[in-house]
């Protein structure tokens, strides 16, 4: 059983709490740090290997400006993200503009950062060729049916609505190539939160033999085969994080296996992974409230799931620890909740826990990834600051919190005088 380590003490976290208030999220810049280089050196064997950063997981220019000066690029798919990334320094084929459903503006924006582009469907071709143009380098994302089973969080890929069929694929890179397409990618979104490393094993070795297809039966040779993200993280105490080395071990020998073998050496390999990358690393500090003792017994945060849904949205589990009391025995079953109005606003439910009394510091582990960037307005509830633990130990605010202000800002009062 793993142990859940926090980068600060009490002491430190409440002197960091005199200046800015709970709730808030906070980020270790050295764990980040050092996890990127991790990942970067399981895939060192391959000369071209670049990790897109998957800024939805955590859209904060100071984390992906720590990245981009680790040799990530920015995994985009939105508008609003790739002006993140423009931002942030991060241009060009450092940009994998990969979404769906996609309005013209953002294709459009795309083209305009040079960013390279990964079309969801087949039918976006001539809406791309609209809206923006046709570019010198395409990528296409690929849904393989009933060809792969699926992953809990994404479920069936025939049941998803990402990517192309495999008849659509060559279809879509011989238009593109006469259409003047010289450079061609490949890429997969299978999986997610995925602690098995055959899953992403096995979405290497699909793309790495449609690659194979793709060069014998139409004559298009990849550039690159894009694995996505997906990797998990250990959010219980029993599970273990995947290990990357033995990952990129694995990968590559389906690389020599599949890619040198039919003589389709070099590919580059590309990731877009951002759970795994800032997950593990970012906290929810938060302030007890209130105890409740009807029917259970209910501690009452100043943080609720507008700053963390997933608890409520997937029932998923992240580990609590209270501060100043990590060494006793947890024999309080709680229900840890927030203040909105919805019974499944709740961090936890029936969890064990040391003794909490009002006041307590509570620090939510794993939300460094689809915490902050999950959260919302409703009830009038206003987004957390986020924090930047450095490196030398100075605490930075990344983005101050939410004012009522900024609540109001978009709505137009004057106009109710004459409504």
């Amino acid at each position: 059983m793993s142990e859940k380590l926090l980068p600060f003490t009490k002491n430190q976290i409440e002197e960091i709490i005199k200046k800015y208030p709970t709730p808030f999220h906070i980020y270790d810049e050295k764990a980040i740090r050092e996890n990127a280089r991790d990942f970067k050196n399981a895939f060192a064997w391959n000369e071209g290997f670049k990790e897109f950063f998957a800024v939805k997981a955590t859209p904060n220019p100071y984390l992906m400006k720590i990245l981009h000066k680790e040799g990530f690029g920015a995994d985009c798919s939105s508008f609003a993200e790739l002006i993140l990334a423009q931002k942030t320094g991060i241009t060009g084929e450092e940009i994998m503009f990969s979404s769906n459903n996609t309005p013209a503006v953002e294709f459009i924006k795309a083209r305009e950062l040079n960013a390279t582009i990964n079309l969801d469907d087949i039918s976006h071709i001539p809406f791309l060729e609209k809206h923006g143009g046709i570019p010198e380098v395409i990528s296409f994302r690929y849904n393989p049916g009933h060809l792969r089973k699926g992953n809990p969080i994404i479920g069936d890929p025939v049941e998803s609505k990402y990517g192309f069929t495999r008849p659509q694929i060559f279809e879509g890179f011989k238009i593109m190539r006469e259409k003047g397409v010289k450079r061609f990618g490949l890429h997969s979104f299978v999986i997610s939160n995925e602690l098995s490393r055959n899953s992403y094993v096995e979405t290497a070795r699909m793309l790495f033999a449609l690659a194979v297809d793709l060069k014998k039966e139409i004559g298009i040779k990849l550039e690159f085969v894009n694995l996505s993200g997906g990797i998990g993280i250990p959010y219980r105490l029993e599970q273990s994080a995947v290990d990357l080395t033995a990952l990129g071990k694995e990968i590559e020998q389906e690389y020599k296996k599949i890619i040198m073998k039919n003589d389709l050496h070099p590919i580059k390999i590309f990731s877009e992974c951002g759970r795994m990358i800032t997950g593990p690393y970012g906290y929810l500090v938060s302030t007890v409230l209130h105890k409740k003792d009807i029917y259970k017994q209910y501690i009452g945060l100043d943080a609720c799931m507008a700053n963390l849904m997933r608890p409520a949205l997937y029932g998923a589990y992240h580990h609590i620890t209270v501060m100043g009391k990590e060494g006793k025995p947890h024999d309080a079953l709680y229900d840890v909740t927030g203040s909105l109005c919805e019974n499944n606003d709740k961090f936890a439910i029936d969890r064990k826990l040391p003794k909490i009394d009002i006041g307590d510091i509570t620090v939510i582990h794993d939300a460094g990834a689809h915490g902050h960037a999950m959260g919302f307005n409703y009830n009038g509830k206003l987004r957390s600051a986020e924090l930047l633990l450095r490196e030398n130990g100075d605490i930075l605010q990344i983005r101050r919190a939410e004012t009522v202000d900024d609540y109001l800002a978009t709505l137009d009062f004057q106009g109710l005088n004459n409504f």
